[in-house]
């Protein structure tokens, strides 16, 4: 793909590496593609990082007509910068675009232009320990038509974010509240999607779970309010005497890149991965009678994180001791070690960035 490339003349100061938070700070370019119907993809450019204009009937801020997704490059100690499973994103991205009649965009031209943009702004890369570089591609309509129809422009961009950890708990358990009054999701609606409107929808019952001093929100189905889904913005997983017990995908849940990656994983160490439906009775029950041995959630943004304590109707049950497992901490360690460089990638992960 061709890209036009116009360099920022007035570069940013970088922020403190070591007080990063997350999604707080952006690099100097960014990269735009347009897509017109009947022409395609065109117009592929990396430009300085600024506002967007749009009209203000641009279909996107009236109908929500967007997706995102998210994914991660890391600075590696051989020097090199390396991103993890980028045509995962890409493929999954399509997906969205499939279920929001938007238009797909190869996979080797995500990847591609991405890597371009990353070698403008290598120096954005941050170097310490648990840091790297959040990259944000999104598509959108800006048409303008207050019409609800199927628009014939969108565009194609992405932002990078140096980052720290997700959460502020790091790496230490967090606590979760069972949400059981909103739902997130539907069979046959666009839960499987990264789109925003499923993370809007969430933030009534993360602001609940935050008033009652909780990190997160566990959702369960939007039918029967019973069987267990997503945690927060990650898929979730439990060790259950021996057993590693993860929700089945469908219409309502996220098939995540970390997600997929754990499974792999643990099935490569011998324990037993098992992808059905579990309720929120048969997790309590597991907890209280001491079987629930570990839970934690996956996803990009914190990679690994461990879970605590549960609270659901006023009743608190905590996860054996309350301390990160083995198998999360091994996780953890394997996950961050691949794509950090660290240890050697077996599956063909790691996609140098070059």
């Amino acid at each position: 793909m061709d890209i036009q490339i116009t360099k920022n003349t007035n570069p940013k100061a970088k922020p403190d590496w070591n007080n990063l938070g997350f999604g707080d700070y952006f690099s100097d370019h960014m990269l735009m593609i347009e897509y017109t119907t009947g022409k395609g993809w065109h117009d592929a450019r990396i430009i300085p990082f600024g506002p967007v204009s749009m009209d203000p009937s641009a279909m996107v801020l009236h109908y929500a007509v967007e997706i995102f997704e998210g994914l991660k490059a890391y600075a590696c100690p051989d020097g090199k910068v390396r991103m993890f499973r980028p045509h995962s994103n890409a493929a999954r991205l399509n997906r969205s675009a499939a279920r929001f009649c938007m238009p797909a965009l190869p996979e080797d031209d995500f990847v591609d232009s991405i890597c371009r943009l990353i070698k403008i702004d290598e120096d954005w890369i941050p170097k310490e320990d648990g840091t790297s570089l959040y990259i944000r591609p999104f598509m959108y309509s800006d048409q303008s038509n207050v019409g609800v129809r199927i628009p014939d422009y969108f565009k194609f961009m992405v932002i990078l974010s140096p980052v720290g950890a997700y959460y502020p708990e790091g790496l230490n358990p967090v606590k979760i509240y069972v949400e059981d009054e909103y739902v997130r999701a539907a069979k046959g609606g666009a839960g499987f999607t990264k789109c925003g409107g499923n993370y809007a929808v969430s933030l009534i019952a993360q602001k609940k779970a935050k008033d009652l001093g909780f990190t997160q929100v566990l959702w369960l189905d939007g039918v029967e309010r019973k069987y267990i889904e997503e945690v927060g913005t990650m898929n979730v997983m439990f060790k259950i005497k021996g057993e590693v017990i993860t929700p089945e995908l469908g219409d309502s849940i996220l098939p995540g890149v970390t997600r997929d990656s754990c499974i792999r994983l643990l099935r490569s160490w011998g324990l037993t991965v098992t992808e059905r439906k579990l309720s929120i009775d048969e997790l309590f029950e597991a907890a209280k009678n001491g079987d629930l041995e570990e839970a934690f959630g996956t996803g990009t943004a914190a990679v690994i994180s461990p879970i605590g304590l549960f609270s659901i109707h006023g009743e608190k049950l905590q996860v054996q001791d309350g301390n990160i497992g083995p198998v999360s901490q091994r996780l953890y360690d394997t996950l961050t070690g691949i794509q950090w460089g660290k240890i050697p990638d077996p599956y063909g992960w790691t996609y140098e960035v070059k």
